[in-house]
Formats: C-alpha cells, sequence, structure tokens
C-alpha cells in the first residue's frame, strides 16, 4: 500500500509518498545494509493493565539477526524508564553475537506524533534524543537535527522517563477534570460554565473532560506505575487518575439512561444511534476506544446502539470489538443520538442538519464532546444532555 502512494491511517498524503525515495520493504534482512536502525514499534498493555513488550521484543529480535558492527540501533516506542537497557539491549546481544559498546551502541528518541494533528508534524516539534554514550547521542543529534530541533537528554532512562510523563501528565489532568464534572453534576453545576470562568485566569490550564481512549494517554500511565511498584513505590495519583478515566464511560452511560428514562424513553425499544468511535477526532485509530466500551456499556443496559463514523475502518471496527458500522444513509432516525467524537463532520453539523438524523418526538442529543450549542439544540424541538 506504501509503495502504491496509500497509507490507511490517512496521516501521509498521497503526494508525499509517491514523491518519497523512503523504499519500503517487508524484508528484515535489507536491515543489514544499514547502520542506524529505528525501532517504533507500538508497546500496549495486557489485560491486567502490565506493560506488554511482546511486539517490541520481537522487533528487537529481527533487528538483532541484521545488526552490523558499528550500527546503531534507535528505539521510539513508549517504555518505561529502563526497558532499553534491561529488555532491548540483551536481546540484541543474544541474536547478534555481538557486544554492546564494543560493537554496537545504543540510543532512545521517543515519538512525539499526535495522530490528526497537522500543525504539530515531526519537523515542526521539539526531538528529544539520548545515546548510550556521548559520541552516539551527537550522531542523533546530526541525524533528527537535519528535519527539525532536538533537545539531548542527560541520559536514556531520563529519555524514556520523559515521554512516558508527558502523556500521564495528561491523563492526571484530564481525569480531574472527569471528577470535577461528575462532581458539579451532582451538584445541577455545567463543568462547561465552570470551566469558562475558571479560564479567565492566565494561569488556569485548559483541559477537558471526556472518554480518554487510545494507545498512548490511557496506555503510558501504566507503564509508569509497573516500574514504580518495582522500585518499592505506590504511584497513588497516576493510579486514581486511571481509574476515573478507565471508569468514565460508565458514568456517561448511566446520566444517558437516566436522562433517557426521565424523558420516557425505554433503552430497549428506542433507536438509539452513535456517533463516531475512533479514540479521537479526526483520525481512523480505534485502539482503545472507550465509545466501543460505552457501547458495549448500553448494551448490557438493553440498548441496540448503531454506530456510524466517517473515519473508522468497518472490518477492523468488527475485528477489534464485533460492532457493525452503519453506513450514514442507513442510519435509522434517533430517539437517542449520542456524539461521541468531534469529527469535522459532526462539528459542521448544525442543529437544523442533526435534526434531520434524529426521531419526532423529542429525541435526546446526548454531546459528549460539547460541540453544540445547547440553546441551538433546543430550538430545534431536541432535549440537550453534556455532562
Amino acid at each position: 500500500e506504501l509503495r502504491q502512494g496509500h497509507d490507511r491511517t490517512g496521516e501521509v498524503s498521497q503526494e508525499a509518498l509517491v514523491a518519497t525515495t523512503v523504499e519500503f520493504t517487508h524484508d528484515a534482512a535489507r536491515m543489514a545494509e544499514a547502520r542506524c536502525i529505528i525501532v517504533a514499534v507500538p508497546t500496549p498493555i495486557d489485560a491486567l493493565n502490565k506493560p506488554d513488550l511482546t511486539i517490541l521484543q520481537k522487533a528487537t529480535a529481527a533487528v538483532g539477526k541484521q545488526l552490523q558492527a558499528g550500527s546503531i540501533v534507535v528505539y521510539e516506542s513508549t517504555v518505561y524508564p529502563g526497558a532499553t537497557e534491561e529488555v532491548c539491549i540483551p536481546i540484541l546481544e543474544k541474536e547478534s553475537g555481538l557486544t554492546f559498546q564494543k560493537d554496537f551502541t545504543v540510543g532512545y528518541s521517543p515519538e512525539r506524533v499526535n495522530p490528526g494533528d497537522k500543525e504539530h508534524t515531526i519537523d515542526a516539534v521539539v526531538k528529544v534524543v539520548a545515546g548510550s554514550d556521548e559520541k552516539t547521542a551527537t550522531v542523533l543529534e546530526q541525524v533528527y537535527g537535519s528535519i527539525t530541533n532536538t533537545f539531548r537528554a542527560a541520559s536514556i532512562r531520563v529519555a524514556e522517563a520523559a515521554k512516558v510523563i508527558e502523556n500521564t501528565q495528561r491523563d492526571v489532568n484530564i481525569a480531574l477534570m472527569n471528577e470535577l464534572a461528575m462532581l458539579f453534576y451532582a451538584m445541577d453545576i455545567s463543568i462547561y460554565d465552570v470551566l469558562a470562568a475558571a479560564e479567565t485566569k492566565w494561569n488556569f490550564l485548559p483541559f477537558q473532560p471526556g472518554l480518554v481512549g487510545g494507545h498512548c494517554i490511557g496506555v503510558d500511565p501504566y507503564y509508569l506505575t509497573y516500574k514504580a511498584k518495582e522500585v518499592g513505590h505506590t504511584a497513588e495519583v497516576i493510579l486514581a487518575g486511571r481509574g476515573i478515566n478507565d471508569a468514565m464511560h460508565t458514568f456517561v452511560a448511566k446520566k444517558i439512561l437516566a436522562t433517557s428514562v426521565s424523558l420516557g424513553k425505554d433503552m430497549a425499544t428506542s433507536s438509539v444511534v452513535i456517533f463516531g468511535i475512533t479514540f479521537k477526532e479526526n483520525i481512523r485509530d480505534i485502539r482503545n476506544s472507550k465509545v466501543a466500551a460505552l457501547y458495549k456499556e448500553l448494551e448490557e443496559q438493553g440498548a441496540h446502539p448503531v454506530v456510524y463514523d466517517p473515519y473508522a475502518d468497518p472490518e477492523e471496527v468488527m475485528h477489534e470489538y464485533g460492532i457493525v458500522l452503519t453506513k450514514k444513509e442507513d442510519l435509522p432516525k434517533a430517539d437517542i443520538l449520542i456524539v461521541a467524537v468531534s469529527h469535522k463532520e459532526f462539528v459542521q453539523m448544525g442543529p437544523a442538519e442533526i435534526r434531520k438524523y434524529v426521531s419526532e418526538e423529542t429525541p435526546l442529543v446526548a454531546d459528549i464532546k460539547h460541540i453544540y450549542n445547547k440553546q441551538d439544540i433546543e430550538k430545534q424541538n431536541m432535549v440537550y444532555w453534556t455532562l
């Protein structure tokens, strides 16, 4: 696909792929021709929220089998501090028969890709680099410095730690917003009205409540808490934040159910439509989608949700979650419309457009991302709900 100019993630244009001099191959033996090998593979968690380094270990073994003396192996995958040295280097030595620091060196430069973000592209953000020695770090500064600005971290462990706290910080801040949303909901106060007032202070951080999914923010904190436990520390704040964010879909489902009941709607007989299933807006990625978790929660409450997403791949969604995506033209009129992802298409829909997708009698519009104006929705004879 890449050779033919197609990037299924939608991050790179066909024109850019066709014009590039990059060679795309699945032949691992080609790595023997390289002297700087970059490893950037997923590092998920398992069912117990522990780091799953299987893919990273297999990739490292594949690199080790082709590793030549004088080479540098650079890791970009998110890991806990110490993983490169404790897990990856021994595999490289075993598979290659070479000796670390004598025959090859290692570096770490965490990826800072934000899917769907056309502003903070790889050439527009600072690249943190670290090497197993000064010479390697200098080479990596030159390699990455050819496309963007770099920052040399004090060590590989420091660079690993920097990456994992970037997403942990976001996760904890969003968890605070989610807890406040739940608290103010119980007090019949709009979290968004509160935030609008609080954000007038110059140093108030502009975080929003919501569903936290994806392969970074909802995963990386567990890498840090795993390592914390290993060294005898309990990361209480981080774990508390994870607990709140991991349960947010349940809170949302219960409140949508309660609002529906107050309107005389029965989940089992009402037409429930969900807009969006990707883990964030304007991308195809469905990994760790909390909308899928919301779907399952609604099913347990007796609903039979129908899902539409203009970006997600139907086969991937079916394979990953067992959920059938419905085409836009085949959507039923919704008694309960849940807008779960702020895709551009949904944001651009005005209340009159939204009205076309709902039933006539007091339809409920559940705006999880708070992208619509309550008064505008209500003017179209729809009931509005948000956090």
